[in-house]
């Protein structure tokens, strides 16, 4: 039987409390018809609602006070750069004095980041066309958090789009295997490792596997293709 070790701990104030969550790209409308795309790193699910934790001064607060549609866009590893370029970007002009230093205002933040706008279904805002996950959503509920600094969204997801490789073929199930977020990991960036399980209530374990495997067993049967 194995005893299971205490390691002493110590009482830390870190500077943030981004203790490792997906980004996400949230694309929303300007009061002119454009569009405004920000990355963050508190969102969170509850079932067909999503959570949202923004900066009260931000551009993407202000637009949701009073055009509700918003995309939200979840990147790969892959693409950490394209979203620290967003990170000293705002769509505020002038820009708020909360901003850190160094930000600076960026009227189309989809070309300064190398990222591609690409129709939504069901809402106004564009989605990331680079993004393997997509949720288009309409904010139902957004308020000030207890201290001031801070605006709680609760979206409502009406349309969610994935990428034929991330999906369990067949279902309308993605493939926790396939699909891996960019985590924002105390403001450093991180990708998943290897599964390590799954809860009891998994409807995926082992079909993704089953799927992929016959999927090589067919391409390793299959004649080879002359050029």
């Amino acid at each position: 039987m194995t005893t299971a070790t205490s390691l002493p701990h110590l009482s830390v104030e870190p500077g943030v409390l981004y203790f490792g969550t997906p980004v996400v790209l949230l694309t929303t409308e300007n009061p002119d018809g454009t569009f405004n795309l920000a990355p963050m790193s508190s969102a969170w699910a509850l079932g067909r609602t999503l959570v949202l934790g923004l900066g009260a001064e931000g551009q993407t607060a202000r637009n949701l006070a009073t055009r509700p549609d918003v995309v939200v866009s979840l990147p790969g590893p892959g693409l950490w750069q394209a979203v620290e370029r967003l990170a000293p970007l705002t769509g505020r002009d002038p820009v708020p004095a909360s901003k850190p230093r160094g930000c600076r205002f960026e009227a189309d933040k989809f070309a300064a980041a190398g990222l591609t706008p690409q129709p939504s279904v069901a809402v106004r805002p564009p989605r990331v066309a680079e993004c393997p996950l997509q949720l288009e959503a309409r904010a139902v509920a957004v308020r000030p958090d207890t201290g001031g600094d801070f605006v709680v969204v609760e979206a409502a997801v009406r349309q969610v789009h994935a990428t034929s490789d991330i999906v369990v073929p067949g279902t309308d199930h993605i493939d926790p295997v396939a699909w891996s977020p960019l985590v924002y990991n105390f403001r450093h960036y991180f990708g998943l490792g290897p599964e390590l399980g799954h809860t009891y209530r998994s409807e995926t374990a082992g079909a993704a596997r089953v799927s992929r495997g016959a999927a090589r067993r067919g391409r390793a049967s299959a004649p080879p293709r002359r050029g």
